[in-house]
């Protein structure tokens, strides 16, 4: 069986939910994705449009948000999972900060999204468009939203790992 980590952020804690049994079901490792700065929940107050994370959603493209320098090494991973709430129907900017900022040549690398509004068509693009900026060698499955037991299932099973 290949090794697989589960990366996550989470803000509010749905997406830290979401990872930890996505981690018991494939008997994964995981570990969390740490902003510089964490967010309040001012920052993240979607109907003010001068908060921190509606200012940074509306960055362009190559936007980036600083994390910890406490990403652990892929070297002992096949696969990487990683879990992000949907901001603007996009990954926080800090997905894209941690994607940068790993080893993924030669995994297998599948991201899903928690939110309650949005699908996961932005979200995959973003990712995608992330890997692409890094020459990642690195495939790339689809993403989902996951919001119950029977969606990380249904998804976890269309994954393979």
């Amino acid at each position: 069986m290949a090794n697989t980590l589960v990366l996550y952020y989470s803000a509010t804690g749905t997406t830290k939910k979401v990872a930890e049994k996505i981690s018991q079901i494939l008997n994964a490792d995981i570990a969390e994705i740490h902003p510089v700065t964490p967010y309040s929940n001012d920052d993240l107050n979607w109907h003010n449009k001068s908060t921190r994370a509606t200012v940074e959603q509306k960055q362009e493209h190559d936007g980036r948000v600083p994390i910890k320098d406490d990403l652990p090494s892929l070297d002992n991973y096949d696969n990487v999972i990683i879990g992000h709430p949907i901001w603007w129907g996009i990954p926080p900017r800090l997905i894209a900060t941690a994607i940068d900022n790993l080893a993924l040549n030669g995994k297998r690398l599948a991201t899903f999204g928690t939110s309650s509004s949005t699908g996961y068509d932005r979200a995959q693009s973003n990712v995608e468009r992330t890997v692409r900026e890094n020459n990642y060698d690195v495939k790339v499955a689809h993403g989902d939203i996951l919001n119950s037991r029977s969606a990380i299932k249904n998804w976890l099973n269309s994954l393979n790992f």
